[in-house]
């Protein structure tokens, strides 16, 4: 029988998409929706869907299925959908990438991001992704207290918990890359202006790859304790690195519940973990499978049955080389930490196979992650489609593969 507090938790959904009119070309309307859960992310043309929280990965994609369907339908009556990649569609120039235009007592919103477009440029915002929130429920959460034995505060315990996982998730989150990477194709228009044509580079996710979306530097952050992590932030806004905690690009954020700050953070303590790695992958109407989210599921609770350790800064620096290099599509060549990906990535799926030995709906879960390391990965189908269809691939409006 499944453990039922084990696997109780909240879930949450972030999905990006862009919007493209009738010939796959970024649409330029204003944004459509009044709802706080069709909302933009850094341009105007980028909607993002964002579910309530619920208990279950299956409860969570319900969810998403439905607020798709209103966004699609209303998105319908003008002519539009939604270009279901996370590689954009062709644009001329970046004039063609207008800023999400929050006005108001929002307006602060869209000065951050023109803060954004002077240091990184417009193209970056145009990639797309899905993301994944967790929170652990009250019941694990007090079971996982009793059965440490500590004497601080169930808060201080909480927060170091949360602490503990997401260096896990850091040291791990290659994996999920590994077998979820699904762009492996996009617009030269990406490249250069004006550029046109479909454009395979080596990548499997040029989103996660070194060519992706980070800051200019490895930040390197103290995992001792809550309040030194938000300190290790903080001192890179205080230098100018960072505009705030929001531009900090890593792979894994901590978040507290309410205003997404650091001194809510501090102050709330955290609330959730969120995994913000997942491509959009064409092959589904959502752009994501259940079947990955919970694995990634899965793979949380298994990387909070390991014992702590110390992420030291050299370590922190492997954690995104070893994320960079499993967005590549090659896998024979692929190393990760030194050793070859598929060998590294098999042997971890057999150890999580292995905590999860009694539990059969787990298990089938784990083996069709396995048989994408034996047989296709996600990337490699999406790109034998890119090839029938051919360089009008990104002129298909929403990216439809039909894989």
């Amino acid at each position: 029988m499944r453990d039922a507090i084990l696997f109780s938790g909240g879930f949450g959904l972030e999905r990006e998409t862009l919007r493209v009119d009738g010939s796959g070309r970024m649409a330029n309307t204003p944004h459509p929706f009044d709802d706080e859960r069709l909302t933009r992310d850094f341009c105007e043309n980028q909607l993002e869907i964002i579910t309530p929280v619920f208990g279950s990965v299956h409860e969570v994609i319900q969810s998403l299925a439905e607020l798709d369907r209103l966004a699609r339908q209303e998105l319908s009556k003008l002519g539009e959908q939604i270009w279901l990649c996370s590689d954009p569609p062709h644009f001329e120039t970046e004039d063609d990438i207008i800023i999400a235009d929050f006005s108001g007592d929002q307006s602060s919103k869209r000065s951050y991001r023109e803060k954004l477009q002077q240091r990184y440029g417009k193209r970056l915002m145009l990639y797309s992704g899905i993301h994944f929130n967790y929170s652990l429920s009250p019941q694990l959460l007090e079971r996982l207290y009793r059965e440490s034995g500590t004497e601080e505060e169930l808060s201080d315990f909480r927060d170091s918990l949360y602490l503990r996982l997401k260096k896990q998730i850091m040291r791990y989150s290659w994996l999920i890359v590994l077998l979820t990477a699904a762009s492996p194709v996009y617009d030269r228009s990406m490249l250069e202006d004006h550029g046109s044509g479909a454009v395979f580079t080596g990548e499997a996710s040029l989103r996660n790859s070194s060519r992706g979306y980070w800051n200019h530097f490895v930040p390197v952050l103290d995992y001792s304790s809550l309040r030194a992590y938000t300190a290790s932030i903080r001192r890179y806004i205080e230098k100018g690195a960072l505009f705030s905690a929001s531009e900090l690009y890593l792979p894994v954020r901590l978040k507290p519940r309410g205003e997404n700050t650091l001194d809510g953070l501090l102050r709330n303590g955290i609330d959730h973990i969120e995994l913000r790695m997942f491509d959009l992958d064409p092959r589904y109407p959502l752009g994501i499978s259940e079947e990955d989210l919970s694995f990634a599921h899965l793979l949380i609770l298994y990387l909070l049955s390991l014992e702590d350790f110390d992420l030291t800064p050299a370590l922190q620096r492997q954690a995104i080389e070893d994320h960079q290099a499993a967005a590549m599509f090659d896998l024979e060549k692929m190393m990760i930490s030194g050793a070859p990906a598929k060998e590294t990535a098999l042997n971890l799926l057999g150890k999580i196979s292995a905590y999860f030995s009694q539990d059969e709906e787990a298990l089938a879960v784990v083996e069709m992650q396995r048989q994408k390391l034996l047989g296709k990965r996600p990337c490699q189908l999406v790109k034998e489609a890119a090839e029938r269809l051919g360089n009008d691939l990104y002129t298909k409006t929403g990216c439809e593969t039909n894989v």
